[in-house]
């Protein structure tokens, strides 16, 4: 495998990998790193201040969330094209950008593999049904997928251990962190706190604003209930070892929940809704639990000192490291070469 060459494009919302918020882009930046540790070939598309590795190709200066002078719907097709411009001088093309990029996937023989990060909305559906047949699809956990599509298996995200600080001891608050709005759960998570006479420290972007403005801002106290606004990646590794929980209570299903797998990295266990893939990177009462509402998670909390924070970080390094991740791809990616060379393409 060591021989192919893998075209990473990663999307351009901001830096890869991102200087603070940027899911997709740390999955790209890790996977694409991973791999070069394994001796691959791999060639980033990413934006022109993203730090790699790898080699290198971006039309677009900075993430369009990082500079609003930027025309996203412009950038963002100048970034696609520039990839399938190029598209002979790679086996594979690794789509990480969503849907738009399978629009271009029929005009090249190069295959392209794109990681379902999540589905928007279920009008973007016919995309991915109309390019079924001639693209490949990974999911990030089982619970994540869409009956209609074909998959070539799930590959968890993975995280770089390095990068968090196992903390034995913890602390006594609770943690949220992740997009302030509905679909996360913000506003459970801090009646969780409220009922559990518990104090709770926010962090994250807020993504819906009148969400905030009439749903956590009047009661945030920075006594009980603490908003710290958007962290850096040292301060979100502090934060999360020195909790004694992190609270994910999602009102929509979990595409697959960094965070979670950030905060057992550092010891801390999680509590959260039994949506999606929560119950995937969550096993129930042996590093979180698994619930189904405030009330239930609030009786649940006492019973976290039950759980071995090393536990927590043992689960992550066998399920959710990058390392994992990497030989989850490296096996898809051979069986898209086995395919199309048994096809002649």
């Amino acid at each position: 495998m060591s021989n192919i060459k893998v075209a990473m494009l990663a999307p351009i919302a901001w830096r890869t990998p991102p200087r603070d918020y940027g899911p997709w882009e740390l999955v790209a930046s890790n996977l694409t790193e991973g791999l070069i540790k394994k001796g691959i070939d791999v060639s980033l598309f990413a934006t022109e201040d993203s730090i790699t590795n790898a080699k290198l190709y971006s039309v677009c200066q900075k993430g369009y969330e990082e500079d609003k002078s930027i025309n996203a719907e412009v950038w963002k097709l100048l970034h696609i094209s520039e990839v399938f411009e190029r598209a002979e001088e790679f086996d594979i093309i690794h789509n990480h950008f969503d849907y738009p990029v399978l629009t271009y996937s029929k005009l090249v023989k190069t295959p392209v593999v794109t990681t379902i990060h999540g589905f928007s909305s279920s009008k973007i559906y016919p995309v991915y049904e109309k390019y079924n047949e001639n693209t490949y699809y990974v999911s990030i956990s089982n619970a994540d997928r869409y009956d209609k599509l074909n998959y070539m298996g799930t590959v968890y995200n993975g995280i770089n251990l390095n990068d968090f600080t196992f903390n034995p001891i913890g602390g006594d608050y609770l943690v949220y962190l992740g997009r302030i709005c509905y679909e996360k759960g913000t506003y459970e998570a801090i009646q969780i706190a409220k009922k559990a006479n518990k104090i709770l420290k926010i962090a994250g972007i807020i993504q819906e604003n009148d969400y905030y403005e009439k749903k956590i801002k009047p009661l945030i106290d920075n006594k009980q209930i603490i908003y710290l606004g958007v962290i850096s990646n040292e301060e979100k590794n502090q934060l999360l070892g020195n909790a004694s929980c992190m609270l994910h209570p999602v009102m929509k299903p979990e595409r697959f929940g960094l965070t979670m797998a950030e905060s057992m990295a550092c010891g801390t266990p999680v509590l959260g809704f039994n949506k999606g893939s929560v119950r995937e990177v969550v096993r129930k009462g042996k590093i979180g639990f698994v619930v189904k509402d405030i009330e239930e998670a609030v009786k649940i909390l006492p019973k976290l000192e039950q759980i071995k924070r090393i536990d927590c970080r043992n689960h992550v390094k066998k399920y959710f490291s990058v390392e994992k991740m990497v030989s989850g791809y490296i096996e898809v990616y051979k069986k898209i070469i086995n395919i199309h060379n048994s096809i002649g393409n």
